[in-house]
C-alpha cells in the first residue's frame, strides 16, 4: 500500500513537472521572440506625432503684423539651421532651445542642417556653408548632441543631386556618411536629401545615397525647394526606395500645389501655389509624412523680383497662399 501511494506521487509529480516545464518554455519563447522580433518595415516612427510650428519663423512674424499670412504661419514648417546663423560654438545651445521648446507643446521639430562646404556649388544662390570638412564635422557634432529621439533631421538639400553636376562626388558623398554617423548617434529620425523627380535619375540616386550611409538612417527626402507634384514625386521615391530594399521617405509639398513650371524654373517661379499641408502619413507605405521644409514666402534667391535667398518675401508669399490648394 505504501509503495503504490509513493509511486502515484512521483507519477503525479512528474506529470506536473513535465506540464511546467513545457508552460515555461512556451512563455520563455514568447519572451525571447518579443525582445528580438524586429519592427515592422511599414512602422512609421512618426506615427502619432505632432509636427511643430515655430513661433519665431519668418512667417509667423508676419502674420503677427498681417493676418493675411496665416495660411502659412498656421501649418508647421522645417527650421533650417546653418553655419553662417549659428557655428559650431552657438549651434549646440540654439538647437537645445528649439528641441526644448518643441517637446514642452508636445510636438516634433523638424530642422534642416544645411551647412556643407561649398554649399550650393552650381547657382551660388544659397552659397556657402561650412569652412572646411573639421569645421562641418564639429559643427554637426554639436547638433547631434543636442537632439532628442523626437526630432526629425533632413539632411543636405541639394547636397548629392548638385555632386553630379559639380564633380564632386566622392568628397560630398564622404561629408554626408560623416554627417550621417554623427547624426545617427542621436536617435533622431533623419532623412538624408535626394533632389527631386526631375533631376537624377532613380537607380543614380539610389546609389548616391547608399553610398552616403542611408542604411544608417530611417530614409530619404525629396523635392525640398522644389515644385514636382506630389503623385511624381511619390513614383519617383518608390523607385529609389524599391532599389535601396524599402527605404522610407519624405516629401516637400510646400509649394507644389500647381506641379513645377514647363521650364523645370526653381528660382521664384511665377504661378505657383502652397501643396499639401503637413501631415503625418500612418496608411502602411513607405511615404512617412508629407512636410513643410521649405519655409513658404521665404526667396529662392534674387530672381523673379525676390531678395536675396532664405529671406521673406511678402509679394512671393502672396502669391503662393492665392495659388495654392
Amino acid at each position: 500500500m505504501s509503495g503504490t501511494s509513493t509511486t502515484g506521487r512521483r507519477v503525479g509529480v512528474g506529470i506536473v513537472i513535465a506540464v511546467l516545464s513545457l508552460v515555461l518554455a512556451g512563455l520563455a519563447g514568447v519572451a525571447v521572440y518579443s525582445a528580438v522580433a524586429p519592427r515592422p518595415a511599414t512602422a512609421n516612427p512618426l506615427d502619432g506625432a505632432t509636427l511643430w510650428s515655430n513661433p519665431d519663423s519668418s512667417a509667423a512674424k508676419a502674420a503677427a503684423d498681417d493676418p493675411q499670412f496665416r495660411p502659412i504661419a498656421d501649418e508647421p514648417a522645417a527650421t533650417w539651421l546653418t553655419p553662417e546663423q549659428h557655428d559650431a560654438s552657438e549651434i549646440g545651445g540654439y538647437v537645445r532651445g528649439l528641441v526644448d521648446e518643441a517637446r514642452r507643446s508636445g510636438a516634433w521639430p523638424v530642422l534642416v542642417v544645411y551647412g556643407v562646404p561649398q554649399r550650393d556649388c552650381q547657382a551660388q544662390d544659397s552659397s556657402g556653408g561650412s569652412a572646411d570638412d573639421a569645421d562641418y564635422r564639429a559643427w554637426v557634432g554639436a547638433i547631434a548632441r543636442s537632439l532628442t529621439a523626437q526630432t526629425i533631421v533632413i539632411l543636405e538639400p541639394d547636397a548629392l543631386a548638385l555632386s553630379t553636376q559639380c564633380d564632386n562626388r566622392q568628397q560630398r558623398v564622404a561629408e554626408l556618411r560623416s554627417a550621417v554617423g554623427l547624426l545617427a548617434r542621436s536617435g533622431a529620425t533623419i532623412y538624408l536629401d535626394a533632389g527631386h523627380s526631375g533631376w537624377v535619375a532613380p537607380g543614380d540616386m539610389a546609389q548616391l545615397l547608399r553610398d552616403a550611409g542611408v542604411g544608417q538612417v530611417r530614409g530619404f527626402a525629396s523635392n525640398v525647394s522644389n515644385f514636382e507634384t506630389t503623385d511624381d514625386e511619390r513614383t519617383y521615391d518608390d523607385a529609389v526606395s524599391s532599389d535601396l530594399g524599402g527605404a522610407h521617405y519624405v516629401i516637400d509639398t510646400s509649394r507644389n500645389g500647381n506641379g513645377p513650371t514647363s521650364d523645370q524654373a526653381w528660382c521664384n517661379p511665377p504661378g505657383r501655389g502652397l501643396g499639401d499641408r503637413p501631415r503625418v502619413v500612418e496608411d502602411g507605405t513607405r511615404l512617412d509624412a508629407t512636410l513643410w521644409i521649405k519655409n513658404p514666402g521665404e526667396s529662392d534667391g534674387s530672381c523673379n523680383g525676390g531678395p536675396p535667398a532664405g529671406q521673406w518675401w511678402p509679394e512671393g508669399a502672396k502669391a503662393l497662399i492665392a495659388g495654392g490648394k
